[in-house]
């Protein structure tokens, strides 16, 4: 067995963001002042964690704030991230550059919620779904490759790591929502961080939940599970990879936390 962490990062706010408008994948914006601001803010809080791979979605507003969070980190200033092109916003087709409204009334017109329609020319939730599940499998064997079975005596590390990991979830939990940059890293030897999108994350976590049935939090309601993540919100999944004849499957997967946003109080009170 080999354990690490997945820690999942939105990208800070764009100009688009504050109009509410849709970007999806076809309007590659940069950030906004304030978007770098909380690209700062999140840099800051997760400084100390040494993250052993970044993948990152390779539209300008997600390479911009892992940018950032990796000049601001201790351990990991001047590492290459891996621009992954599974990792881009859900596309949003004939909707996208338009008012988040307007698919609101493109949804309501075609008698569906606005989160479960797909604009003409957009992708299915299924069809994100899909994407997010081939990154996994990418992710699932680069980690096996660089940091579990292959390495001799990797094995040994990998069943300590996982066996420490799983003895102090349950006593982490509760503190996750409480809020410390490092809840659910004790006993775990690697981490990886991947920054992408708010669409993207939700469909994400869904398929880490509901799919994968990953453990939860004691007392966390689903509504907090599933809520839109805030720009630069945190969300962090411990995985435990076992080896099978097909290559690295998961066999165990905790969730920590959701949509953190810890680090941006200080910018809305300033705000």
């Amino acid at each position: 067995m080999f354990t690490f962490s997945l820690t999942l990062v939105r990208h800070g706010e764009t100009q688009y963001n504050r109009e509410k408008l849709l970007q999806g994948q076809g309007v590659d914006t940069v950030l906004s002042e304030t978007g770098f601001q909380q690209g700062e803010a999140v840099g800051r809080y997760l400084k100390d964690i040494s993250f052993n791979n970044v993948f990152v979605s390779n539209l300008q507003r997600a390479v911009q704030t892992a940018e950032i969070i990796l000049r601001n980190n201790t351990h990991c200033s001047g590492m290459e991230m891996v621009l992954e092109p599974l990792l881009r916003e859900r596309g949003f087709g004939v909707a996208e550059g338009r008012p988040k409204e307007h698919l609101k009334n493109m949804a309501n017109a075609a008698g569906q919620s606005c989160r479960d329609y797909t604009p003409p020319g957009g992708e299915t939730l299924d069809q994100v779904r899909l994407r997010f599940k081939k990154f996994l499998k990418v992710l699932f064997k680069q980690m096996s490759d660089e940091h579990g079975w292959s390495r001799p005596g990797a094995s040994a590390e990998a069943s300590e790591a996982g066996g420490s990991a799983n003895g102090t979830a349950a006593a982490a939990s509760d503190a996750a929502l409480g809020g410390s940059a490092d809840d659910g890293l004790q006993g775990v030897s690697a981490h990886v961080l991947v920054v992408s999108h708010g669409a993207y994350i939700r469909v994400a976590i869904k398929h880490l939940v509901e799919d994968l049935k990953c453990s939860l939090p004691a007392g966390v309601k689903m509504s907090q599970l599933f809520s839109p993540c805030p720009n630069t919100g945190i969300s962090r999944f411990i995985l435990t990879l076992s080896q099978s004849e097909s290559g690295p499957v998961l066999s165990a997967a905790r969730c920590f936390f959701t949509n953190r946003k810890d680090h941006l109080e200080n910018l809305a009170a300033a705000e």
